[in-house]
């Protein structure tokens, strides 16, 4: 937004955070904001990725090395800078390699066209690249806070002092929850800082549909109680307190459907062996994005036991399909009332006690998918501009009132 002139809003998107060819769900809250913001706004995106040599020894780096240069998703001419990332060795450097990574495309794109903002998602090390980026180019810059990022990476003593920086040196931030902010406040930003705006939903693509029709669909049976959990496979997520929980669960016939992929999927499936759950629970992989409705709404209950969380997307969705929800406390950002669904302690015994509670109510499926409503990508973006909006505008009158005047 430039003073004095009707023009939209140029925005430099910088993440890692972001849908590619090669991982196509990745980051899709991102790509979601920017969908509702692009009316409005003049995007661009940078979406670094480590490089890796098209050697196939490792799966999982190996893929790195399939995502394109350059590439066009859902609208948006995406472009992929590579950086050298030593994993597990080079994470105290691992913004500044990304900044290196990038300097010189964003070099490049400066020249094209002149940025308002610089808008980065992931506090370190996406957002401590963008602040070196922005000091270089003279933009002011946006963080969001995501999750991790201000939950778990400031226990690491190398790190925390880099998540400080950019605290301290981003014109501003948003954190998708409360909790999230008074985290950062703790690690030293000024609260004024910091716009709480959380993620927000598709609610046309995430909405009640029939349960009966969802499952024959999918082939889940239609007599059985079906819980649906979805995410990542990681420890953080709990699937494996989860399997626990239903272990001890005196429900016949429930039925456990895990929908995602990662590395500790085979610690799961010998985690189900020796719990005896073969017959209880169903790893379904990853699914489309598009797709996600109708397994929750396949589902009667949606359950998550994640350890930290950010604002999960998954527990909102669950909810715009009008399912009630079973989580540990950390989903408590999402799942504000009672008539949404129970919080509980991450112990096997309390989600066991949950889940049996909250199979044998009946829910007002409506009322919870209204409040889903309430909290659309439309909303959410409509504030992240504001924010935007604020933050470009404080930067030109300071610029103007640095200039030296004729005559």
């Amino acid at each position: 937004m430039k003073i004095g002139r009707n023009e939209p809003l140029r925005v430099l998107v910088y993440t890692t955070l972001f849908p590619n060819s090669v991982q196509p769900l990745l980051g899709n809250f991102v790509m979601e904001r920017m969908r509702r913001l692009r009316p409005f706004a003049d995007l661009s995106v940078i979406a670094p990725a480590p490089y890796f040599p098209k050697l196939k020894v490792h799966k999982r780096w190996h893929a790195f090395s399939q995502i394109p240069r350059s590439e066009r998703i859902a609208g948006f001419d995406i472009s992929h800078p590579r950086f050298p990332l030593l994993p597990k060795v080079a994470m105290a450097i691992h913004g500044l390699l990304m900044f290196l990574g990038s300097v010189s495309l964003v070099s490049k794109k400066m020249r094209e066209a002149s940025y308002d903002i610089i808008d980065a998602h992931y506090v370190y090390p996406d957002g401590f690249a963008a602040v070196l980026l922005g000091s270089v180019f003279n933009v002011p810059v946006v963080v969001s806070a995501r999750g991790s990022d201000i939950n778990v990476f400031p226990r690491f003593r190398t790190i925390r002092p880099l998540i400080r920086y950019v605290l301290k040196r981003a014109d501003a931030l948003i954190a998708v929850s409360e909790p999230l902010k008074n985290a950062m406040v703790k690690l030293g930003c000024s609260p004024e800082k910091i716009t709480v705006i959380a993620n927000g939903v598709d609610t046309v693509k995430f909405r009640p549909c029939p349960k009966e029709e969802m499952r024959g669909l999918l082939g889940l049976p239609q007599k059985r109680p079906i819980l649906i959990s979805a995410g990542n496979l990681t420890p953080n997520k709990g699937f494996h307190v989860l399997l626990e929980a239903l272990a001890g669960l005196r429900r016949p016939g429930v039925l456990l459907v895990i929908v995602g992929e990662g590395a500790y999927r085979a610690a799961l499936e010998r985690k189900i062996h020796e719990l005896g759950l073969k017959d209880a629970v169903k790893l379904v992989g990853a699914q489309p994005h598009e797709e996600m409705c109708s397994w929750y709404c396949a589902a009667d209950v949606f359950c998550l036991a994640s350890a930290t969380e950010g604002c999960p997307n998954v527990v909102m969705e669950a909810i715009a399909c009008g399912r009630p929800v079973v989580a540990t406390h950390a989903a408590a950002p999402v799942v504000t009332s009672p008539r949404l669904g129970i919080l509980v302690d991450r112990k096997p015994d309390e989600l066991r006690k949950a889940l049996d509670e909250a199979l044998s109510r009946d829910w007002d499926q409506d009322a919870i998918a209204a409040y889903a409503r309430a909290h659309s990508w439309d909303n959410v973006s409509a504030r992240v501009l504001s924010v935007f909006t604020d933050v470009a505008t404080r930067r030109n009158l300071k610029r103007a009132l640095a200039a030296p005047r004729a005559g």
